[in-house]
């Protein structure tokens, strides 16, 4: 279950014990992705993703436009063309 904290600028979820998370910053009508940090352990199992994912639905959902600062973010948004007219150049 990924959970959104909304003060603190970011989407987690645990598994396994472990905590992953994407980061954020509002700048405005924008959203800048910064960071996405899933530990090792619990790596390869789509979790980067799930989080991007329902980043940029929630981008959507609010009508903010989004800027992808982490790589991670840049190649979800180029593998995923749904998501393009949420882009910020």
């Amino acid at each position: 279950m990924i959970e959104h904290d909304v003060r603190n600028h970011l989407f987690h979820t645990a598994l396994q014990g472990h905590q992953a998370r994407l980061e954020y910053r509002l700048d405005g009508a924008s959203m800048t992705i910064t960071h996405t940090l899933v530990p090792e352990a619990i790596g390869g199992q789509g979790i980067a993703a799930a989080l991007t994912k329902a980043t940029l639905e929630h981008a959507r959902s609010t009508g903010l436009a989004v800027v992808a600062q982490c790589s991670y973010a840049q190649t979800y948004l180029s593998r995923h063309p749904q998501y393009q007219d949420l882009v910020q150049e």
